[in-house]
């Protein structure tokens, strides 16, 4: 070959190479990372970080990848803001924001002006109460506990509710609370060592399906003015998500949000916020808990959207508060 020809053949891989290099830098640069923090491994709200992860690498072609942290709780999530950079995605009950946001609580000690950086994207499914009663009724009112003993369990989220509506609606002197772990709740019941268990988690909650599957259970139905004397979020059940429990339930949760801070630019946010709502319906045909949110629930968001979010609903035409504008 001339030198003539081994100049061009030179060339000619150096400008292939060139090509190339320049079309990985594009992809790498293409991508985006974005870190999510949610719960510690093996509970509901880690796997749902799984599913969440895996929507939106579909709904984006892979241009945004989340990696998913453990994290020890929802005050732990909070308080990384104070550190954190960039795309930093974490779950909490909006009041935990509006603590930091005030320091408040958990956050007396440790206030920090990155607080006031927090911004909502999107509803995930809440924490929701169930009391589970044994018998074929279905759907029942809280009088039906009168002289049953309720499992409710100790230090839980769904075991601090329970006896603060025991106490709210004078039911203490009327029920007896048994005294054991609440993970034993379906077993116990299900042996007729109690008559009913409290159990707070999103739904369709295993633990309850698992229970319905092998006998006949109720939950109770609180009315209107008992959601409202509680002073909770109202969530309803609907009918048929468990096994004889063919009509709508009414009761309270505890809503959790996804939030980032000012940190993630505009872009970022709006597409997260864009590909979870198009994506909501295939992930709740994996896991039915998906099912459960609604466009009302963006209403739970305590302090404000990110402008990305807020460009999303505006979009869609999804009416949000003009107080998280």
């Amino acid at each position: 070959m001339s030198n003539r020809k081994h100049a061009f053949a030179r060339t000619l891989l150096a400008s292939a190479t060139a090509v190339w290099m320049g079309a990985t830098a594009a992809s790498a640069q293409a991508e985006t990372r974005v870190t999510y923090k949610s719960a510690s491994a093996g509970t509901a709200y880690y796997q749902m970080g799984v599913e969440l992860a895996e929507a939106i690498r579909k709904g984006t072609d892979g241009d945004i990848v989340v990696t998913l942290e453990e994290s020890q709780g929802s005050v732990q999530n909070v308080m990384e803001v104070m550190a954190r950079q960039g795309n930093y995605v974490f779950t909490t009950p909006p009041g935990l924001v509006t603590r930091a946001m005030e320091g408040e609580g958990p956050f007396a000690e440790r206030q920090h002006p990155r607080f006031e950086e927090i911004r909502g994207l999107f509803p995930i499914p809440a924490i929701t109460m169930h009391f589970v009663v044994a018998g074929d009724e279905g759907v029942i009112g809280l009088e039906a506990l009168e002289g049953k003993e309720i499992l409710i369990g100790r230090g839980t989220f769904g075991a601090r509710e329970a006896e603060r509506y025991l106490e709210l609606f004078d039911m203490q002197e009327k029920v007896e609370v048994a005294n054991a772990e609440i993970g034993s709740g379906p077993d116990a019941l299900k042996n007729g060592q109690i008559d009913a268990f409290v159990t707070a988690s999103s739904f369709p909650s295993p633990n309850v399906i698992e229970t319905a599957a092998s006998m006949a259970i109720s939950l109770i139905s609180f009315s209107d003015e008992q959601i409202e004397q509680t002073g909770a979020a109202r969530q309803t059940i609907p009918a048929g998500t468990y096994a004889g429990v063919d009509e709508d339930v009414q009761t309270t949760s505890l809503p959790v949000i996804a939030y980032t801070t000012t940190g993630m630019d505009d872009e970022t946010a709006y597409t997260l916020t864009k590909t979870f709502w198009e994506r909501r319906e295939a992930m709740a045909e994996e896991s039915p808990w998906w099912g459960s949110i609604t466009h009302d629930m963006i209403g739970n968001i305590a302090g404000s959207l990110h402008p990305g979010a807020v460009r999303y609903y505006d979009e869609a035409d999804i009416e949000i508060p003009d107080e998280l504008r």
